[in-house]
């Protein structure tokens, strides 16, 4: 097969990044896809760098041996802990990372605290203190873990009591000053970007996915590795979680 014609590899630590394979199936309809949740691992938030590190290689590695011609790092946690390594490690495939979308947040200019939510992991690595540092003297940046939340949407649990009132818990601290943006800084929150609204109403819900996929469109571009077919791509969902029920919360997200 054609390199150009092959598939693009995601990973994520479960099925958090589908939310950025959407964007990169309505930008690039015509390309072939191999999706990985690492499920079985998850969350990968709240392992050492070390752990993350390895459980990433690993699943690049499979990516790679079912003939992925470039991978996106669809987890902030895996890019802050893996993209470096990853990037001297496979100098020959593009390798795609996401980061919290701190710019477009601070470019808003809206008065209030900044909000980023992600998985303690994110927010202590270094990737994300050089994002603090960049735009902390414009705007005033508030981190904030959340830990299990990604289980939670892992476990399905997309609406209802169990997630509004872990959602109300983790916001209402910040609900009587003003809040200028709510940055998603993991790949599963936008699953619950409706059920965030309904608690901090009229505040701007900020993600990174479509940076990260017309990152991939520039490198696919610099590569020669756009697929020039005129047929809508294949989509391969595979989990390291063999439940039926994975699969398919997986596919319905992919249709959300």
């Amino acid at each position: 097969m054609e390199k150009k014609h092959r598939p693009i590899g995601f990973l994520d630590s479960g099925v958090g990044g589908i939310s950025v394979l959407r964007e990169a199936i309505k930008l690039l309809p015509n390309e072939n896809y191999i999706y990985y949740g690492d499920s079985k691992n998850a969350p990968y938030g709240t392992k050492s760098v070390e752990e993350v590190k390895k459980l990433t290689i690993s699943v690049v590695d499979i990516l790679l041996a079912k003939g992925a011609k470039a991978v996106v790092v669809a987890c902030n946690t895996a890019t802050s802990a893996a993209i470096t390594e990853l990037r001297k490690s496979y100098t020959d495939v593009p390798i795609i990372g996401i980061e919290p979308a701190l710019k477009p947040a601070v470019e808003l200019n809206r008065e209030g605290n900044i909000i980023i939510m992600a998985t303690p992991m994110t927010l202590a690595e270094s990737k994300f203190n050089n994002l603090m540092k960049k735009y902390g003297a414009r705007s005033q940046i508030v981190p904030l873990p959340c830990p299990g939340l990604v289980e939670l949407i892992e476990n399905g649990e997309l609406e209802g009591d169990e997630i509004n009132n872990y959602l109300a818990d983790k916001l209402s601290q910040f609900l009587s000053d003003k809040i200028a943006a709510i940055v998603l800084g993991c790949t599963h929150y936008p699953f619950i970007r409706t059920e965030i609204s309904k608690i901090a109403d009229g505040v701007p819900i900020i993600e990174g996915s479509l940076g990260t996929i017309k990152q991939l469109n520039r490198q696919l571009l610099s590569a020669g590795l756009i697929n020039d077919s005129t047929e809508k791509g294949t989509i391969e969902i595979i989990n390291s979680l063999e439940d039926y029920k994975i699969i398919d919360l997986s596919n319905k997200l992919l249709r959300l």
